[in-house]
């Protein structure tokens, strides 16, 4: 109790926490404070593509593939997540930082849809470098019986990020520079990064391996030391991508075109009802961690898919219920699969994982995007192509099942020994 830090007081959706140690509440709050703006500038987009489209005049068919190209910076983040096994977790945490940081900075200059795309697909990649290591570092770092619960909680405070953005948005009619300016706002980790250099701790099992084995060495471990745990991973981060990303990134215009929310009522929806959505981050965490990765996933994922369904053709007062449950289940599922993917693999390339997994989901994501424009050829509608990747997604709870093994409550080493 006493180990308890200030800011804690504030985070009431983070639940009732495990013990932890005073170090593991300063890791907790300080990669958590650099998530928290990384998901500030990736939710912009998603909330401000109606106002960006109109001033910088993108066609509504390329909608998802101006999504698609964003995303695809998402790839590079393999680079600096690999770099993390062989120069450490601290550094490339700053590195990530200040990267996405200046790009979410220039973004907001930007004079015409080829400048927006070029700064927000750089940011894309430092900001999701960013996240990867984050979850590596609180994986290696907490106890075994609280590593869902301290996932859990890094993207329950990451997701206040998405909040802020939120609120925000609701201002965004009355800004000088509308959108521009809050993508201005980005820029104040830059002024928090000299605190972050001198207080972040490299992680006690890195410190402990440093294996300068080669990139290539690591590579082909991955894919070949366990392939049905990779490849079961894979396809489930692959499945809940493919529909998580489009239906989350259409959410604030199909309120908006569909049933005529104001960016006013989009933002109290975001910002209220996401504070009850952001409890599924922790809870999925501490559900996994009580009683077991497995089952929570299949059910978080197999929900999500079924609720994002009923949203994209639903009516009246469910809208924003149906919105909040499929936040809630996207979220949960988010943090079980992210739990396996920092348990399943050795210390010596566990970032490395985390990138290509990355890799899955980004190009899920991306296909889902470019799936949704090609659909609307045949549907003439955003939301009924989105609606069918959704059921496709079903598929995800059976690869959990065949697949992926229980880890909850076991040591790393344990699990995959370096």
């Amino acid at each position: 109790m006493s180990n308890r830090p200030f800011w804690y007081r504030f985070a009431w959706f983070l639940g009732r926490p495990p013990d932890l140690t005073k170090h593991q509440w300063k890791l907790l709050g300080l990669v958590a404070a650099v998530s928290f703006f990384e998901q500030y500038d990736m939710y912009l987009f998603s909330l401000n593509l109606k106002q960006i489209q109109e001033e910088l005049g993108i066609p509504e068919s390329d909608l998802g593939i101006l999504g698609a190209i964003v995303r695809a910076g998402a790839f590079l983040a393999v680079i600096l997540a690999i770099a993390a096994d062989r120069y450490g977790r601290r550094l490339l945490l700053l590195i990530t930082v200040v990267g996405y940081t200046a790009f979410t900075g220039l973004t907001a200059i930007s004079v015409n849809a080829e400048m927006f795309v070029v700064c927000q697909m750089f940011a894309r990649c430092f900001g999701t470098a960013e996240v990867l290591i984050a979850a590596v570092v609180i994986a290696e770092e907490f106890a075994p019986e609280n590593r869902g619960w301290g996932i859990g909680a890094l993207f329950a405070l990451q997701g206040c990020g998405a909040g802020f953005a939120a609120l925000m948005f609701g201002f965004v009619e009355y800004l000088p520079y509308g959108w521009r300016s809050l993508y201005v706002i980005g820029l104040v980790p830059l002024v928090l990064i000299a605190y972050w250099r001198r207080t972040l701790p490299e992680t006690a099992r890195f410190q402990e391996v440093k294996v300068h084995e080669p990139v290539t060495k690591h590579v082909q471990d991955l894919f070949t030391r366990n392939p049905k745990w990779c490849w079961g991973l894979f396809g489930a981060v692959f499945g809940i991508a493919l529909a998580g990303g489009s239906a989350g990134f259409f959410a604030p215009k199909y309120l908006q075109d569909v049933h005529e929310w104001t960016p006013a009522s989009v933002a109290m929806l975001n910002v209220m009802g996401g504070a009850l959505a952001v409890i599924g981050n922790p809870l999925a965490g501490w559900l996994s961690d009580r009683f077991g990765r497995r089952p929570v996933t299949i059910v978080f994922t197999g929900l999500f898919a079924l609720v994002a369904v009923v949203f994209y053709s639903a009516a009246g007062m469910l809208v924003p219920m149906l919105w909040i449950f499929m936040i809630f289940f996207v979220f949960g599922s988010d943090v079980t699969l992210t739990s396996y993917g920092a348990e399943l693999f050795p210390t010596k390339y566990r970032t490395t994982a985390t990138g290509f997994r990355s890799i899955v989901s980004t190009t899920a994501g991306i296909l889902g995007l470019l799936a949704v424009s090609a659909l609307y050829l045949v549907f003439e509608s955003n939301w009924i192509a989105i609606s069918v990747l959704c059921v496709l997604s079903l598929v995800v709870p059976l690869i959990v099942w065949l697949t992926l093994p229980e880890t909850s409550g076991r040591r790393l080493e344990d699990i995959a020994a370096d």
